[in-house]
């Protein structure tokens, strides 16, 4: 299933976000959206997930889910929004509950994400009992245990610290590698973006548009810290962005 952005533009009130994005979300691609504070990104994810609609505009779902996708659409935010009662299967198990399904294909799925995600000696332990970055390790899981077509991930790293969020890059590009997925993954952070993303789409200030789609061409796989062409990109991102994130500063700073 691909996602499409068809001229949205949106206000609130007297405030101009977001100004005539039309974007393409291909299916088996993470696009990441960047830009300065304040310039639409996660209203954006807010459209393309249907928690919100345009002032104008029309975003569109083109094809089928796969067959067995539970959710279409799924979210992971900065916050893990873990219950604190229940165990990391526990916490999995809540997004299944609503679906009816056997004990036996309900245990296969858990199973099965707590194996991709490295997390299945710890099925049995209390959110509490986790560091930060494996707590988002869960709501990973469960994200992927819906089986969406397309996962919507609102800054998922951005509390954690330097070292965990590189682990979790690797995780998630990993994940990636196993079993491709889709999704649209915003951040403040380029070195996520370029790491991650194959597509990087800018974002100016607000009301937010499209300044530039970098491609990025590099394999997943051989994306680590200090690959001369990924810094390249990054450099280019932050060209990009620096006036216009001052500037959005700023403003917020003035009110």
């Amino acid at each position: 299933m691909d996602l499409q952005l068809r001229n949205v533009s949106h206000s609130y009130g007297p405030v101009e976000v977001l100004r005539d994005i039309s974007l393409e979300i291909p299916q088996g691609q993470i696009v990441c959206l960047i830009g300065p504070s304040g310039c639409g990104k996660s209203t954006l994810l807010r459209f393309l997930g249907g928690l919100e609609q345009p002032s104008s505009g029309q975003v569109l779902q083109l094809g089928a889910p796969p067959a067995d996708s539970l959710n279409p659409l799924t979210y992971v935010f900065q916050h893990f929004a873990l219950l604190p009662w229940r165990s990391v299967e526990g916490n999995i198990r809540l997004v299944l509950e609503d679906h009816r399904l056997p004990r036996r294909e309900m245990d296969r799925i858990v199973a099965d994400v707590l194996e991709r995600t490295r997390l299945s000696e710890f099925r049995k332990t209390l959110p509490k009992q986790l560091s930060g970055g494996m707590r988002q390790r869960v709501a990973i899981s469960r994200a992927l245990a819906v089986r969406p077509a397309v996962m919507l991930m609102d800054e998922p790293l951005s509390a954690l610290d330097s070292q965990t969020r590189e682990l979790l890059m690797d995780d998630l590009v990993g994940l990636w590698l196993r079993k491709p997925f889709t999704s649209v993954y915003v951040t403040h952070n380029l070195n996520e973006a370029v790491r991650l993303g194959h597509r990087v789409v800018v974002l100016s200030r607000r009301p937010g548009r499209i300044r530039e789609i970098v491609d990025i061409d590099i394999p997943l796989a051989e994306r680590r810290p200090g690959h001369p062409a990924l810094e390249d990109r990054q450099a280019h991102l932050w060209d990009l962005m620096r006036d216009e994130a001052r500037a959005a500063d700023q403003e917020l700073l003035d009110g």
